[in-house]
């Protein structure tokens, strides 16, 4: 569930000798009722740019010497908030922690656009912490098969409530063609809106050209882009155990699961079963599996094959995170697949358990 917003917006400082009014934001404010909070910090990102103390009157100033309009978050104790800063606006900001949602924001009209989409966010991040919370207190003392089916159902509810902050992240962007749209989008998960950023970065392809943070936005979609569901799969060229040489575009012609695994990861060994009964029940109608290894040892990596009977095409290059796949397919993390349609195209990414059955069965019957 990772959020597109934590990698993108990690930019080198601005510093300059000198600098007028307009190459400076400017943000001053006053935070009532603070109780044990002495500092308003600054970041960038994941990136903390600096931290200021609540003075007389529980006031705070912060400047910075930038020439272009920045995408911030301003934290206050456990509260975040986030602010566009324009070189020359002299933004003044007021919460009281008594009630921090409603704060007060002047002086910049993309700050006071992003307060109105603040709702969403916050409720956004409520459910996802709610899900993973419940999903933490479900699956303790469970089975990993029982993991494995709770794990789907969690994952369903998510997408499906997540969805709706899709939409309304979506429409926000719609109605303001600006960097307070742009950081609504941002703040998408690519594993459930990867077809909206795709059009966005495509919409705003033109617009921006002097934003960094606006820059890396668009080079992480179109990155995303090359693998995204339609698109045709990457070219693997690997070996199998017996050193023959096989090309995936030799699987033309069938469903292909792309599955990338490891003798030495647990969630891929707990997947297995599943997708040798997938295998089983659909390989006569079309359906064919092709394993790729992150293994660097050739005898555990046979050894699994051997113990999980995985009856598939098996390769690997034996360069575990440094095989050049890892790059090609953007691997993170494993088990990651790709299913693949019978023209090499993608078709769905990362189904595990009852979602590979329920989708193999919409292909199949």
């Amino acid at each position: 569930m990772r959020k597109l917003f934590s990698t993108i917006f990690i930019l080198s400082l601005l510093s300059f000798a000198s600098c007028s009014n307009k190459e400076v934001i400017h943000i001053s404010g006053e935070i009532e009722n603070p109780g044990n909070i002495k500092v308003v910090s600054f970041y960038e990102g994941d990136r903390k740019l600096d931290s200021v103390y609540l003075a007389d009157g529980n006031r705070f100033k912060f400047e910075r010497v930038a020439t272009q309009p920045r995408l911030l978050s301003m934290r206050v104790g456990n509260n975040s908030y986030p602010l566009i800063l324009s070189p020359g606006e002299k933004l003044s900001f007021v919460a009281d922690m008594f009630e921090p949602e409603a704060y007060v924001v002047n002086g910049s009209d993309l700050s006071k656009a992003l307060q109105e989409f603040a709702p969403f966010k916050r409720r956004e991040e409520a459910v996802s912490d709610s899900l993973q919370g419940e999903f933490a207190r479900a699956t303790r003392d469970k089975t990993a098969e029982e993991v494995e089916s709770l794990r789907f159902d969690f994952l369903t509810e998510y997408k499906s409530k997540l969805s709706l902050y899709t939409e309304q992240a979506v429409s926000f962007a719609d109605k303001h063609k600006n960097l307070a749209g742009f950081y609504a989008m941002s703040t998408l998960d690519p594993e459930v809106a990867e077809q909206e950023l795709i059009f966005y970065a495509e919409e705003i392809s033109n617009k921006f050209l002097e934003n960094q943070y606006v820059t890396q936005f668009k080079e992480e979609i179109g990155k995303l882009k090359k693998l995204a569901v339609g698109q045709e799969a990457p070219e693997i060229i690997s070996f199998t155990p017996s050193n023959q040489t096989v090309k995936l575009s030799d699987f033309k012609g069938k469903y292909t699961l792309v599955d990338f695994w490891a003798s030495w990861c647990g969630p891929c060994r707990q997947e297995n079963p599943n997708i040798v009964k997938q295998y089983q029940r659909f390989r006569d109608k079309g359906f064919t599996v092709l394993g790729v290894s992150l293994d660097n040892n050739p005898g555990s990596w046979m050894r699994a094959i051997e113990d999980d009977k995985l009856d598939w095409t098996q390769v690997s290059d034996l360069q575990a995170w440094s095989s050049d796949l890892v790059a090609s397919y953007r691997i993170k993390a494993i088990p990651t697949s790709y299913l693949l349609d019978p023209d090499g195209k993608i078709l769905a990414k990362n189904l595990r358990g009852k979602e590979l059955e329920h989708f193999l069965n919409k292909i199949f019957n």
